[in-house]
């Protein structure tokens, strides 16, 4: 009984202690109430009287009716709650030494609670259930130029869609899904790497050959019918912890002049040794030590016809050149005879970084033809000798999309480093930052841009490839681009025009930066499609025990916060949605015959503080994406981080992640259903569906399933388009963290691939596979 009472007074203190801070801040009185109560049954525990029990008793209905105030009749938010209370009466009903009065109260009282707290198990009031129609509203639209049976760019076509036109595999057989092969390519994550290293690829399928590239930008072909490799190039990147990202999300292709489509020969020797030789196809490989080279697709050796023997170095004329802060992370843009490239620059390193142009290079010689410099948008003939392009301009370090009969290229762009600090931005600079910008394919000139976010103060670029479709709407059929963005709009735009198809508003939005000379915007952008969420409150706070919820509730009250775009302050500030967005570079699919989107919204809360420069030392610096960044050459570092408790659970309550349907002619959400399980997030193997975050994107099939992995846990799924259900699922040895792609093999069977090599940033399990899937 001592034992019992103490922990009872311990857990008291704490919880009265919390809860006093948590009232000072403006919180709820409930956990000092609780911490009073606890005090109070571990006295009267430790004297062995009976008022323990009808005391407890009484603070477990009245948490009850606390915790329904508070989140409703909802299992996540009430269990965490209840759980550990009720478990704690336990103890309090079979103490043998306890006379055995207050039983007849406290059992009768713990058993209803119980079973209700579990019967919330049976309510979900999350999921949003209804139907896509599956009616063929365009009968005959345009899917771009990769024939049906292939996979010719990273979203299957320049146009993004993620659409495959091939329906063996409907929302009837797809339970008949079986393994057909697994490759692993031998690059994994290792000690010398940076912290987000990702496995994030798409193959491409070019005749009867996969192409897919590694991590560490290895560049490998493989037999599309058994998955045996046919030849690799590697690049030998060495290791460098100045990058914020070691990643490679797939390769871009040229098809040959001739038409006669390349076949990939099994070689022994590695590629990189064979001697250059002319191509008239090429594939092109982008490196994390910021090269872009060309090589053959027959044999992987490097194409010498192309810059210096296939090789074109990227840090040319760039006015800042540290290794490891430019290179490029996505396959480049190969269209109308050029291959365009963008790049990543660190995030927050160095004001003065390496610029963000946009180039596009002469598909068969590397010869630069024209340049895109936000920082100097005007010019776009190419450099001159001598001369560098604009410091840390916004860059383009997704993927981009093409209307080749428009003679426009369409790219998502970032913002300015530093992302917290707006003082070193110059018109041209804001103009184009966190927007969507279209390029003129023969002069690089601008055609129009759109912005999302003004004066962006949250690393919320605009991170998905715009997706491009013929839509149905009351004026006919018009040239639309879909946009998702990490604030959770969903922007539908003419793509000749980038006039809004569905309308765009304007909204207040919170005032007030304590960096001198900054200031915030007065409003933001916001479209009639999105998945934004509501503003959190301190009820939304969650933990894995009512302690660790109670730190994230003083957390909150300690954080500013005055709903989305809240400014960056030196005490810290809530990003909700965080820097992972609600849509990421997986952006989503669309079936452009049925006009219908499915994606993947998640909502995780990050904090972002701003550390001032005054000479002495802010600690370990350049951390990566998450962590501590130093910013050098500017007054503040920044450290952005997820919002979590002291247990690693984020700190806003479930759900995290979602799948979702939308109808693109009416911009109405059809359904929205929680995604992904806690199976590889826990200490116990269990499959609980839970709505977990994820990064990845969505396939759409011609047969009415979607698939897609990128959930926190390993698996890939198969939904059904017209109702958001999954309809089969399959264990995967990793992270599934990038998007799958389907073809038809040599004997005419749909295959499913899914690289499965996890995510350093967001803690999957790390590996080397490529998986094939077919009906058995």
């Amino acid at each position: 009984m001592i034992v019992l009472a103490i922990v009872f007074i311990l857990l008291g203190l704490v919880l009265l202690t919390g809860g006093i801070w948590l009232i000072t801040l403006g919180g709820s009185v409930y956990y000092a109430i609780a911490g009073l109560a606890f005090l109070l049954t571990g006295f009267f525990v430790k004297k062995q009287q009976t008022i323990a029990r009808l005391l407890y008793a009484v603070f477990l209905v009245g948490t009850a009716l606390w915790a329904l105030s508070e989140s409703g009749f909802d299992w996540w938010p009430l269990a965490t709650r209840m759980g550990l209370f009720l478990i704690l009466a336990i103890p309090l009903l079979i103490a043998p030494k306890f006379r055995r009065g207050g039983i007849k109260v406290l059992l009768p009282v713990w058993a209803v609670l119980a079973v209700g707290t579990l019967a919330s198990l049976l309510v979900d009031k999350h999921d949003t259930s209804g139907q896509l129609s599956a009616e063929v509203k365009v009968a005959a639209p345009n899917i771009g130029n990769s024939p049906e049976d292939s996979w010719y760019a990273y979203g299957r076509s320049d146009m993004g869609q993620r659409y495959s036109p091939l329906d063996q595999i409907t929302s009837k057989n797809v339970k008949n899904l079986t393994l057909a092969w697994q490759y692993q390519t031998g690059d994994k994550k290792g000690p010398g790497d940076v912290g987000e290293t990702t496995y994030e690829a798409t193959p491409l399928k070019i005749g009867n050959s996969l192409y897919i590239c590694t991590p560490h930008n290895w560049l490998v072909a493989l037999n599309a019918d058994t998955g045996k490799k046919e030849w690799q190039y590697t690049a030998n990147i060495s290791p460098d912890l100045q990058r914020q990202h070691q990643t490679c999300r797939g390769v871009s292709y040229q098809p040959p002049a001739s038409g006669i489509v390349p076949v990939a020969q099994t070689l022994t020797t590695p590629s990189e040794k064979l001697a250059p030789k002319a191509c008239d196809a090429e594939l092109f490989l982008p490196t994390s030590d910021a090269k872009l080279i060309a090589v053959d697709p027959a044999t992987g050796a490097r194409c010498s016809n192309f810059a210096d023997d296939g090789i074109l170095d990227l840090t040319q004329h760039m006015p800042f050149k540290q290794h490891g802060y430019y290179y490029s992370t996505s396959p480049p843009l190969v269209a109308k005879g050029l291959v365009i490239v963008g790049g990543s620059v660190n995030d927050n390193y160095a004001v003065n970084s390496p610029s963000g142009v946009i180039r596009a290079f002469d598909v068969h010689t590397g010869e630069l033809k024209w340049n895109f410099d936000s920082g100097n948008p005007d010019e776009t003939a190419p450099i001159g000798p001598g001369q560098v392009y604009t410091t840390s301009s916004p860059n383009s370090w997704s993927v981009a999309s093409a209307d080749t009969k428009l003679g426009l290229a369409y790219f998502p762009m970032g913002n300015r480093t530093p992302d917290q600090i707006g003082t070193y931005r110059s018109p041209a600079e804001e103009k184009f930052s966190s927007s969507v910008v279209a390029l003129d394919l023969d002069t690089g000139k601008v055609a129009w841009v759109r912005q999302f976010i003004h004066h962006d103060l949250w690393d919320m670029d605009t991170p998905a490839q715009p997706v491009l479709l013929d839509l149905r709407t009351k004026d006919g059929l018009e040239p639309a681009l879909v946009v998702p963005t990490k604030q959770g709009d969903v922007y539908v735009l003419n793509r000749k025009t980038g006039e809004p198809i569905y309308p765009i508003t304007e909204h207040p939005a919170p005032q007030g930066t304590e960096i001198k000379g900054d200031y915030t915007a007065k409003t933001q952008p916001s479209s009639a499609l999105n998945f934004k969420p509501p503003k959190l409150k301190e009820s939304d706070m969650w933990g894995a025990t009512p302690f660790d919820q109670l730190w994230c509730r003083i957390e909150f009250k300690k954080l500013r916060y005055e709903g989305q775009y809240t400014p960056p302050s030196s005490r810290g500030t809530i990003v909700f949605p965080g820097n992972f967005g609600v849509f990421n570079w997986g952006s989503v699919a669309v079936d452009p015959k049925r006009q219908v989107m499915f994606g993947m919204p998640l909502y995780l809360a990050f904090t972002s503080t701003l550390v001032k420069k005054d000479g002495s030392d802010i600690g370990p610096a350049n951390q990566g994406e998450h962590g501590l960044n130093s910013n050098e050459g500017g007054p503040y570092a920044v450290n952005m981080k997820p919002f979590l408790s002291p247990l690693g659970v984020p700190c806003q309550q479930p759900p995290w992640g979602y799948v979702a349907g939308v109808d693109l002619t009416t911009g109405k959400v059809a359904y929205k259903h929680k995604n992904g399980t806690i199976r590889d997030l826990s200490p116990l193997p269990l499959p609980i569906k839970m709505g977990v975050p994820g990064i990845g994107g969505p396939v759409i099939t011609a047969g009415g399933v979607v698939f897609m992995s990128a959930a926190v846990d390993n698996y890939i799924r198969a939904y059904d388009l017209s109702s958001g259900k999954v309809l089969w699922h399959a264990r995967l040895p990793a992270g599934g963290q990038a998007t799958p792609m389907t073809y038809v093999n040599s004997k005419g069977e749909q295959m499913v691939v899914q690289v499965a090599g996890g995510h350093g940033s967001i803690g999957t399990t790390i590996g080397d596979y490529v998986m094939a899937y077919k009906l058995k």
